[in-house]
């Protein structure tokens, strides 16, 4: 799990942070932008994740206060989650998150014709991520999660 920003110009709707977590094996990407993380983390782990999907076995972060702080370690005992953390300025520990992150701003900066408009974009950039296939599983994340194919008009 990790953060994009602060991006420097915000969205129109004051945005400028985008929140993203990764399932290490599917490469399956949740991500959604706010103004503030800090305030968010927990929310967006329980409703994007939990309640969307499987209790995590694990959650790996780096060291940033927004989501290393005592509400996430009680969230993580509740629900019996591993919080770890990567090594302080080495990103490689958390790589996988880190190159979605890449590839989740690229898409952003192809398909936005008006930078303030990077929020409303997100959602297909993550569709676009998500149909893709990924060299490292030879599949697409969709195919991965769904367990089928999908089906996209010609």
């Amino acid at each position: 799990m990790d953060v994009i920003g602060p991006i420097d110009l915000k969205a129109s709707n004051g945005h400028r942070f985008i929140l993203v977590a990764i399932d290490y094996f599917t490469k399956w990407i949740e991500a959604a932008s706010y103004c503030n993380v800090t305030r968010v983390v927990l929310r967006f782990i329980e409703k994007e994740l939990i309640c969307r999907y499987v209790l995590p076995k694990g959650i790996i972060t780096d060291n940033a206060k927004n989501l290393n702080n005592k509400m996430m370690d009680k969230l993580c005992e509740q629900f019996k989650i591993n919080l770890r953390n990567s090594t302080p300025y080495r990103p490689k520990m958390n790589g996988k998150v880190e190159v979605a992150n890449k590839n989740i701003k690229r898409i952003i900066e192809k398909m936005t014709t008006k930078y303030k408009d990077w929020h409303e974009i997100l959602p297909f950039a993550l569709h676009g991520y998500r149909m893709s296939v990924r060299t490292s599983t030879g599949a697409m994340p969709f195919s991965l999660v769904y367990g089928m194919e999908v089906v996209l008009p010609l």
